[in-house]
């Protein structure tokens, strides 16, 4: 004790002598006051200056975080509920999002979920789940709709990508303006980062997919702001015994599995995954060769966190997770604007074309309308692959037959989309 005590006397000591020794080595004179006073001025300049820079950028992310772009509820909606009624701990927080539910809610007739914005930085994902809860009449079963499903992500940009907060899309009333988001959770909702992630399972991953909601999967009570969002969506699909789940999302056009339809393994058995391809092959084939053909994709067992695993592997649902191809998205484009997003068309991309290294032919534009089309088409071969196969299960399988979907589109499919335009199916909020 006597020890430590000398030594703060010592450096108590030290302190002072420092003190006396800048004192009398001041300088006083004139000069030396106006110099010290400009020093002090220009550093109260940049002190107000970081903080006006602080004040306009503290408020601008604020507005952006909380202004949603407006949906308008669709004529076929019969109820919104929030996946706060399934995992209560999520009301109140932002991750707690719209389910926007289509049709009877009859538990013996069949159900899907459609999952627009697990990556708000894939547009077609929301726009096209959108487009659907604008438009569908469901008259038999029942059509569940999430268009936020990481709601967190819509409130942050990609750091260090310069991509704008919002993109607009042309409607005969005027503009619809959607968010551009991140690929994950904002850290405001979720901090720190780890260097590595380790999913629930046990697999390693970067520490940046710790905030990845489509990592995820399939989530957990006591786990990050992201898992409990995993978690609230596989409560919604086990307590209302979801059968199938789509899981809507875009690709760089560089990523292999691309124009892709992924599905887990118990799929199999039912033939929806091969009647879906067949159907979307023959639409190509016959009705529309624009629409590009697809690849049919199982679910690898070695990635884990996604929800055609995860849900797939926790779940009675039938999981599909549907990819088209965005430019935007991808590492290989020039400059990031509202323009590529909506039109698509880059001409790093179409000289890679030429090159051979794309897994699609963006040759030409890949516009917003064509990728929104694709995801329309995709659900609707499902739903008709689904009512076809009524009748033909046997044994296990039968759980999942639940008689027919009777859905009205309103002339949704993929010619029309892609020939009028997705403003041409979105509804005038002045209307609502």
């Amino acid at each position: 004790m006597k020890k430590m005590m000398n030594g703060i006397k010592k450096g108590f000591s030290k302190f002072i002598d420092g003190i006396k020794t800048r004192w009398q080595n001041a300088d006083f004179s004139p000069k030396a006051f106006k110099t010290s006073v400009l020093k002090h001025k220009l550093s109260l300049f940049y002190l107000f200056l970081s903080l006006a820079v602080t004040l306009v950028t503290g408020i601008q992310y604020h507005r952006f975080r909380h202004t949603d772009p407006v949906f308008v509820t669709g004529p076929g909606v019969v109820d919104i509920q929030r996946l706060s009624d399934y995992y209560e701990p999520l009301e109140g927080t932002y991750g707690d999002a719209d389910i926007y539910v289509l049709g009877t809610q009859n538990p013996d007739e069949p159900s899907i979920l459609v999952l627009g914005g697990v990556h708000p930085n894939e547009p077609a994902s929301q726009v096209a789940a959108v487009v659907l809860m604008e438009n569908l009449i469901v008259e038999h079963g029942t059509v569940y709709i999430i268009l936020e499903t990481n709601r967190s992500a819509f409130s942050l940009s990609h750091p260090q990508e310069a991509t704008p907060e919002w993109y607009s899309i042309e409607t005969p009333f005027g503009e619809r303006r959607f968010k551009y988001g991140s690929r994950g959770t904002n850290p405001v909702d979720q901090w720190p980062v780890p260097e590595v992630y380790i999913h629930q399972s046990g697999q390693t991953l970067s520490g940046v997919d710790t905030r990845n909601l489509n990592r995820a999967f399939p989530g957990t009570e006591n786990g990050t702001y992201t898992e409990l969002v995993a978690h609230a969506i596989a409560e919604f699909v086990r307590q209302k015994d979801i059968i199938i789940t789509l899981d809507l999302h875009e690709a760089s056009p560089e990523y292999a599995v691309n124009n892709a339809l992924i599905y887990h393994e118990k799929v199999r058995a039912t033939g929806l995954a091969s009647r879906t391809y067949l159907n979307l092959e023959l639409f190509w084939g016959i009705w529309d060769d624009r629409f590009a053909p697809i690849k049919l994709e199982i679910s690898p067992r070695n990635l884990r966190g996604l929800t055609h695993r995860e849900l797939g592997d926790y779940t009675n649902t039938l999981p599909f997770l549907a990819e088209t191809s965005n430019a935007s998205q991808g590492r290989i484009r020039g400059a990031m604007s509202e323009s590529l997003i909506v039109d698509g068309y880059d001409k790093f991309y179409e000289r890679a074309t030429a090159l051979g290294i794309l897994e699609v032919d963006h040759s030409e534009a890949v516009p917003l309308d064509e990728r929104v089309a694709r995801h329309i088409q995709t659900f609707k071969e499902l739903i008709n692959a689904y009512n076809s196969l009524q009748g033909t299960w046997t044994g296990d399988l039968e759980y999942y037959s639940r008689g027919l979907f009777d859905i009205e589109y309103n002339d949704l499919n993929f010619t029309t989309v892609y020939d009028r335009g997705i403003g041409a199916f979105l509804l005038d909020p002045e209307d609502s």
